[in-house]
């Protein structure tokens, strides 16, 4: 996991800053700017004229620094960038809430689970809160557990767990989030599965509430609980990250479970997640102190 987060994240910046440096050395040239001019009379010309424009000027409206940085680039920077913002099932964050996953030391298990509040153990109200850290941490070039993640929700949301009610509501889970730069925005079931999975390919992530009540072919003995889903392929599955069991966590599943057993006497069924901006986090907690079981 760290392997792949550190390639991820330290081929990005690299490559940033070479694009950015050859950017303003092609901008600064003033051989280049001229450039740029002739060619745009060169293009006015052949349009007033009718004549065809070159294949080298087809697509683009001169032969400036997009075309050069294209021409620039080597294979290895162009895949290297676009690995950067691509995401794979092993690159998905998935922590465990319970005590029995800890105490067998599952990977993606921590002593976070001995946490109570009131009385009111982690495991038994901590799945909203890792489906948190485990979008913060895949999107994120930081590192944060779900213990992080339940002492900053009460910092800065409504969220006041006791030891009647433990669990974090969708308001306070889609500003927290907010405030970590990532953008969300919560959903009431759709009337259609296929308007669910069209939001669901489109989407970065997804916390979902589910419930065996509403169906029970995947999930059994469930009044409520949240789900972390990732990365729709074409074959109609999903990435799932099971907070509360570690047989379902890091599977593929069919879509259509999530969505049939969405909760529907919630006020909201979902929140999906369309972007991370690093400009907008305005938390950038980094580190996991207490104990838990990272993955190989």
């Amino acid at each position: 996991m760290n392997q792949h987060r550190s390639a991820r994240w330290i081929a990005f910046p690299g490559l940033m800053a070479f694009l950015f440096l050859m950017m303003m050395a092609v901008g600064c040239d003033r051989d280049g700017i001229q450039e740029k001019e002739e060619v745009t009379e060169v293009r006015r010309f052949q349009l007033q004229s009718g004549e065809e424009p070159s294949v080298q000027e087809q697509g683009s409206i001169y032969a400036g620094t997009s075309l050069w940085l294209s021409q620039s680039l080597t294979q290895q920077d162009k895949e290297d960038l676009i690995a950067a913002f691509s995401l794979k099932d092993e690159d998905v964050y998935s922590f465990l809430q319970g005590p029995k996953s800890w105490k067998a030391r599952i990977p993606w298990s921590g002593s976070w689970c001995r946490f109570k509040v009131e009385g009111n153990p982690f495991g038994g109200f901590g799945c909203g809160l890792c489906c948190m850290a485990n979008i913060y941490n895949t999107l994120s070039p930081y590192e944060v557990s779900p213990l992080d993640m339940f002492e900053h929700a009460k910092a800065v949301s409504d969220y006041s767990p006791s030891g009647a009610i433990g669990a974090i509501d969708w308001r306070d889970i889609k500003s927290s989030l907010e405030i970590c730069g990532v953008s969300c925005k919560l959903y009431r079931k759709p009337s259609s599965y296929k308007k669910f999975k069209k939001q669901m390919a489109k989407a970065k992530s997804a916390i979902v509430l589910v419930s065996s009540y509403e169906d029970n072919a995947y999930w059994q003995d469930t009044p409520g609980h949240y789900v972390n889903i990732w990365l729709y392929q074409e074959d109609g599955t999903v990435f799932l990250a099971e907070p509360g069991d570690p047989d379902k966590n890091r599977s593929r599943i069919p879509l259509r479970y999530v969505y049939d057993a969405l909760k529907t006497s919630n006020e909201f069924q979902y929140l999906l997640v369309t972007e991370y901006t690093e400009r907008n986090n305005q938390w950038k907690a980094n580190g996991i102190s207490i104990k838990w079981k990272r993955p190989k």
